[in-house]
């Protein structure tokens, strides 16, 4: 079922309106009882052979923050900034303590991290509907202190490949500064409004991937992280769900640190309902902390909104989520 439900959300009841969304766009089944990809599986060969034609300019932008301990993470649920620590370093070779012949030296590193604490993706497993992971599976059957036993992130590793589109909510919305105020919450009308204007390039359709810039990364950089992880925020309002269903996207991703509307639409307690709604009940893939601001400059003076992205998890097993370093070939 694809039917918009009404915009009108009871700011009583988030419990009511998750269920709600969640029994009108599920697609438990719809790929089979197996599958572990969800919405993923719109993105074809085809799909992709047609992405592959919006290179033009063979110009490549990365759409990844760093990975330093200069990050947004404060430690809410043991996320933290990478640590990154070097094991052989230049000096060890000058004073050739590392035991190699014939005056050979190297350096090597390792690093820990949280897998979301930078640019990512939210993996299939990462969030449950009443105990109710993708596909109806019960969520401590999939996932367990082994991982993701069943969609682990590493399903994905040789799939996420299509046509992006940018929206720029936060250009449209707010010329002037070009950011969505802390809060605002982006609805369907907005996402239609903001295609419409930038043009026939930013038509979203089956097995894109869409990213949508509100401009509050923008914000975070020139001000300082502040509450940026966490914290108040623009997104997607829990009134998208019907449009993330009708418009049969692969995967969605935005430069905030958690994809929907923070404050959360309710007077009541809830935290990430629309995460509830989309990733165990429509199988939707979710980014966060994308850089969409030199993507962004790029399409504008192109003039036009599409691109071929390629964006994979690294394959780690059982993961229910990923770094990624996701790049748009112009």
């Amino acid at each position: 079922m694809t039917t918009d439900l009404d915009d009108e959300i009871d700011r009583s009841d988030p419990e009511g309106e998750i269920a709600r969304r969640a029994d009108a766009y599920r697609n438990w089944g719809r790929w089979g009882e197996d599958d572990v990809l969800g919405t993923l599986n719109f993105i074809d060969d085809a799909k992709r052979v047609a992405a592959a034609g919006l290179v033009r300019e063979g110009r490549v932008v990365s759409l990844s923050q760093r990975f330093d301990t200069d990050g947004p993470q404060k430690g809410w649920r043991r996320r933290t900034n990478p640590v990154h620590t070097m094991t052989d370093t230049g000096t060890d070779a000058e004073r050739a303590n590392q035991g190699f012949p014939h005056g050979m030296g190297g350096a090597d590193d390792v690093i820990a991290m949280p897998l979301q604490c930078s640019t990512q993706w939210d993996g299939l497993g990462h969030i449950f509907d009443h105990g109710n992971a993708w596909n109806g599976r019960r969520a401590g059957d999939v996932v367990t202190s082994d991982g993701d036993l069943v969609t682990g992130i590493e399903h994905a590793a040789a799939v996420v490949v299509s046509r992006g589109v940018l929206l720029d909510v936060g250009r449209h919305l707010e010329p002037a500064t070009g950011e969505l105020p802390d809060g605002y919450p982006i609805t369907a009308a907005d996402l239609d409004a903001c295609i419409q204007a930038q043009g026939p390039s930013a038509t979203v359709g089956r097995g894109d991937i869409v990213l949508v810039r509100t401009g509050q990364y923008t914000r975070a950089r020139r001000e300082g992280w502040g509450d940026y992880a966490g914290g108040p925020a623009p997104g997607l309002s829990i009134t998208t769900a019907g449009w993330l269903s009708r418009t049969e996207i692969a995967a969605i991703a935005t430069d905030t640190w958690g994809f929907e509307v923070r404050p959360n639409e309710f007077d009541v307690p809830a935290f990430q309902p629309l995460h509830q709604i989309v990733i165990p009940n429509l199988g939707l893939t979710i980014g966060e902390m994308w850089n969409l601001d030199e993507l962004a400059e790029a399409c504008a003076e192109q003039g036009r909104w599409d691109f071929l992205l390629s964006a994979p998890p690294l394959p780690i097993t059982g993961a229910v989520g990923s770094p990624i370093n996701p790049v748009a070939l112009l």
